[in-house]
């Protein structure tokens, strides 16, 4: 039977190991704040532009998971039906607009040939 110090060692090691790696990960990792100031200028530049937009649209999808989390369905499926019903109200959209651009061709039509009799 191994004695009390292999034990001791053993544990120490194991301690060393599963408090040491992590430390170690978190101290070499730079910031956010580090990592942005290594970029060249142009990237800055072009990062700083997309912030805002980038912001926005996370914020957009969280929302939409809050939503779809007070669901009973899985949020998968609920995401598969919310998609589809967005689809089916763009293409309502777009027929909409469809129609609306066909009926003022149709009346200007009308009015030029009002106007030339």
């Amino acid at each position: 039977m191994p004695s009390a110090r292999t034990y001791i060692k053993a544990i120490s090691g194991g301690a060393f190991l599963c408090i040491g790696g992590p430390a170690l990960v978190w101290y070499v990792t730079p910031t956010e704040e580090e990592i942005f100031k290594r970029y060249n200028p142009e990237l800055q530049k072009k990062a700083l532009a997309g912030r805002e937009q980038r912001q926005k649209d996370f914020d957009v999808f969280v929302g939409q998971l809050k939503e779809l989390s007070k669901s009973d369905k899985p949020i998968w499926t609920a995401q598969k039906e919310m998609d589809a019903k967005r689809s089916e109200e763009e293409q309502q959209k777009r027929r909409d607009e469809r129609d609306a651009y066909a009926a003022e061709g149709r009346r200007r039509q009308a009015e030029i040939r009002a106007s030339t009799q």
